[in-house]
């Protein structure tokens, strides 16, 4: 979700061009290891949201849908198998 916000904010500002992408991906990294989760598909996100410019209203639902399932499918997991990693290490 943070790189959506930051691609659809890079969109507004700088419109749809490979460097707007690039400092997308830089800030949602930057954001995201901030917040302790850096990952890349939270910095393609913010790419494809520059490169693409998807309508909001359809892609930003379906995106908190995914990042919900993806939550709950963690934890269920780190809870069945007794010897996995505890998901989420803390709750921010």
């Amino acid at each position: 979700m943070i790189g959506a916000g930051v691609g659809y904010g890079v969109l507004a500002a700088a419109g749809s061009s490979p460097w707007a992408a690039a400092v997308a991906a830089g800030v949602t990294l930057a954001l995201n290891m901030t917040a302790r989760t850096p990952q890349a598909p939270a910095c393609a996100t913010a790419v494809v949201i520059v490169l693409q410019a998807p309508a909001p209203a359809r892609f930003v639902p379906l995106l908190l849908g995914a990042t919900v399932l993806l939550v709950i499918t963690g934890y269920a997991g780190s809870r069945i198998r007794r010897t996995a990693v505890r998901y989420p290490a803390y709750w921010w």
